[in-house]
């Protein structure tokens, strides 16, 4: 045969499915899931087994843990020491098992994850209710496989006289498997295993009395009594864990929120830390200080107040936002007959109970072939003694020990086993008080014999030794509950008070996108003068809004978006200071912009709707309550068409009237009542009736015909008309002319194009920024008031080839 012809195809996927799939095996069954009847997983049961076997028991010296580490490696674990020693620190830690199975001595690592000593300087032994796991394993209870080596022998399984899995929990992930186990007050679950053994069909309601829920060794509260039931019958379920906290009054109104338990396998100096985060970055108004009072006396986690603060709601927000309030997610799988299973309480009760019937069993068997075996001898010591003058005389006329044996058997019908014993008699034994011993030994086997044949035989006299046991271990270790247990989920309400403190601010936002909040202090310390904010040459504040800290705003785009943005988290400067880009805020678009911005202290405002207008001469009227929203990305606010754009978003009660006014001069006055409400994405309906080459250029309110109407024009032309001289007319017509642009090669134009209209009840101040680059302040009074259709006067001299680009009013 060739050396090509000795390898045979395979299929890289079948190879790989192949390895995967063993490996996969090995690391559910022998590594990271635990067995369902000792509740261990393989590293632990080997650390244990090798502290027994060596004798690092409870009532010994400590023994360095290297010894153990090496024992356990060189005998039954082939892995790093590293991960044996990391299985054995954590059975040593009294915050992450209900019950310590290592009783450790040094530095065992603690709370706020610090690591344990290294091996070769902590030392440990079993720890006393370790030994109950152990407990009777030299009596064939389990059973025992080869080692990696087939040098020993070590157990399968450990017989675990009490129900470990529930009471010390578990946590790993394999290979498309996960486990997450609670830990549970050991009394509650043997109470619960006494239970189901005294009535098989108990329901799950009824283990529930006993098992209130998991008990952690770090105690808090446990929230959640749908979560613990759906976790008990599934073995899935969601739980919430709490801190124990209490708020204490301290002298001069201060308080105080005291952390007395924190959830299980929370890290304390991570939320000490993130804690402390949050009171350097001001997320929360009121936090003084944050320390870790941790000592002797226990945990102690100390947030103080300053004066005043909301205590209540600081630690609402504490408790939202820091991990002094868990979410912790039940996943009960364990290896059931060498599979992995998810296991709800009474299955996992069951299966303990179930190897608790074949330990005692095998046990009883045991100590049965034990029991017998010794009144087999003590029968025929009892029999030679009542004959001792023949038997001595047999003894004496034998050639050696091996005939002696012999003719014991022949002459007198001992069995070899008996006859042994005879010969090995002690010559003390033949005393009186030594042969009535030796009878009263005797009935004392014959006795415990009928006991344990008793056991075998009755199912009901098992279970009983099995409850009595585990009695014992409950009196004797059993502690009181640690973690409470609340049906209802309190839901957590941040205030916005709690983490803002309320102030009035001011908002500008610039032509070119410039974006800044102001508090009054700042303002007033520049000059209190709204018109010298700080921007950079050649741009002008387009929006001045004065709000509060708590108020929100909505962001309208030309292309019909909104952004929802809290007035708090936009970024503080000085009035002197430009502010920064919008774009740093928002995710605006670049070929899009802010078109106008509105205020909102309450959404819930059934009065109020914003009504959109577009510059085609669509309006659409919608309930300020449909733009409520948590997100921060874009959301639609309005449909528009290609070619369309939003140029007006204002608020309104619905009882005004609108005037539209366009490029050319065209406007339209109607009742905004006649534009029903829709809804957040609608188009809206039609307004007026534009030229092709027409299009808006402002909507305004207006009411009870005052006051006028100002209308200017590119070329610096503008005049007032009463707003009387404006019929109310029908939604959708084309409307009326407002302006009248002169038209001749001897006659001076007056513009191609109005450019901005307003409303003007009283004196107006304007901003008139050019196409040069120049901006000139003028007031709406400069403005003549003229007849509808007349052509206006001079409002702002410009040069030759400017032309205005756009007039904000203050």
């Amino acid at each position: 045969m060739s050396t090509m012809e000795s390898f045979l195809p395979a299929f890289l996927e079948e190879v790989v499915g192949d390895r995967f799939g063993r490996y996969s095996k090995y690391i559910i069954q022998d590594r990271a899931i635990p067995d369902v009847r000792d509740g261990l997983k393989p590293v632990q049961r080997r650390i244990l087994y090798a502290m027994y076997e060596s004798g690092n028991t409870p009532d010994k010296p400590y023994r360095k843990s290297a010894k153990t580490v090496g024992d356990v490696m060189g005998n039954y674990h082939p892995h790093g020491d590293s991960s044996i020693y990391e299985g054995m620190v954590r059975m040593a830690q009294p915050w992450k098992m209900g019950h310590v199975l290592v009783d450790g001595h040094g530095n065992w690592g603690s709370l706020d994850d610090d690591p344990a000593a290294a091996m070769r300087y902590t030392e440990a032994r079993l720890s006393p209710i370790a030994m109950e796991l152990l407990r009777d394993i030299d009596k064939r209870t389990v059973q025992f496989k080869d080692n990696f080596d087939n040098t020993a022998k070590e157990p399968v399984v450990l017989p675990s006289r009490y129900p470990n899995l529930l009471v010390n929990g578990a946590s790993g992930i394999s290979a498309g498997f996960a486990t997450e186990i609670p830990t549970h007050n050991l009394r509650e679950v043997i109470n619960a295993c006494i239970a189901l053994m005294a009535n098989p069909n108990v329901t799950l309601e009824e283990l529930m009395q006993i098992v209130k829920g998991p008990d952690f060794p770090t105690g808090g509260i446990i929230m959640g009594g749908d979560g613990i039931r759906e976790a008990y019958a599934t073995g899935r379920g969601r739980i919430y864990i709490r801190s124990k906290t209490e708020i204490e009054s301290l002298r001069g109104g201060k308080q105080q929120i005291v952390i007395t338990e924190i959830p299980y396998q929370v890290v304390k100096a991570r939320l000490v830390t993130a804690m402390e985060t949050i009171r350097l970055e001001k997320k929360v108004e009121g936090i003084a200080e944050v320390r870790d009072e941790t000592g002797r006396n226990g945990l102690r986690i100390v947030v103080e107040l300053k004066k005043d603060a909301d205590a209540e709601g600081i630690l609402a927000y504490l408790l939202k936002k820091t991990d002094l309030q868990v979410t912790y997610n039940f996943n009960m799988v364990a290896i059931v007959n060498k599979q992995p299973q998810q296991l709800g309480l009474k299955a996992m009760l069951n299966a303990y109970i179930m190897h608790q019937k074949e330990v005692v069993t095998h046990r009883t068997q045991y100590e049965l072939e034990k029991a017998e075996d010794r009144a087999h001898v003590v029968e025929g010591l009892v029999k030679a003694l009542n004959i001792l003058d023949d038997v001595i005389a047999t003894i004496k006329g034998s050639k050696n020990r091996a005939d002696a044996q012999n003719n014991l058997v022949e002459k007198f019908g001992f069995t070899e086993r008996q006859a042994d014993a005879i010969l090995t008699l002690q010559l003390y034994r033949l005393t009186s008080l030594e042969i009535t011993s030796l009878q009263k030994e005797l009935n004392e086997l014959m006795k415990r014999i009928g006991q344990l044949k008793a056991i075998l035989e009755s199912e009901k006299k098992l279970l009983g030794v099995i409850k009595s046991e585990l009695e014992e271990i409950r009196d004797k270790y059993g502690i009181d509950r640690r973690s409470a247990i609340q049906e209802e989920i309190e839901e957590l309400k941040v205030n916005l008070e709690v983490m803002i403190t309320p102030e009035d601010v001011l908002v500008t936002l610039s032509r070119e996108g410039y974006m800044k909040r102001t508090s009054m202090l700042s303002f007033t310390r520049s000059g209190g003068e709204l018109d010298s904010s700080g921007v950079k040459e050649g741009d002008m504040i387009e929006q001045l809004l004065e709000v509060n800290t708590l108020d929100n705003l909505l962001l309208f785009t030309r292309k019909g978006q909104y952004y929802m943005l809290p007035v708090h988290q936009i970024p503080e400067f000085k009035w002197k200071e430009n502010g920064t880009a919008i774009v740093n805020i928002i995710a605006l678009p670049k070929d899009d912009s802010i078109v106008d911005i509105i205020p909102v202290k309450d959404f819930n405002d059934e009065e109020t709707s914003l009504v959109f207008v577009t510059k085609r001469g669509n309006v659409k009227r919608t309930m300020l309550k449909d733009y409520m929203t948590t997100r921060s990305t874009a959301i639609a606010a309005c449909k528009v068409a290609d070619g369309d754009e939003v140029i007006s978003v204002k608020p309104s009660d619905g009882k005004k009237q609108l005037v539209l006014v366009s490029k050319l001069g065209m406007s339209i006055r109607f009742e905004e009542s006649e534009v029903n409400p829709m809804g957040r994405v609608a188009a809206g309906v039609r307004g007026i009736q534009l030229k092709e080459e027409d299009e808006l250029i402002s909507a305004e309110f207006v009411q009870d015909d005052e006051g006028e109407l100002l209308v200017i024009s590119d070329l610096g032309y503008a005049k007032r008309s009463l707003l009387l001289d404006y019929p109310i007319q029908g939604r959708g017509g084309k409307g009326v002319q407002t302006f009248e642009f002169k038209e001749g090669k001897r006659v001076k134009p007056n513009g191609t194009a109005l450019v901005a209209a307003f409303y003007c009840r009283e004196a107006r101040d304007l901003v008139v920024a050019t196409s040069a680059g120049a901006t000139h302040s003028v007031s709406s009074e400069k403005a003549h008031i003229e007849e509808r259709k007349s052509v206006g006067r001079i409002f702002v001299p410009l040069d030759k080839n400017e032309t205005i680009d756009i007039v904000i009013a203050r």
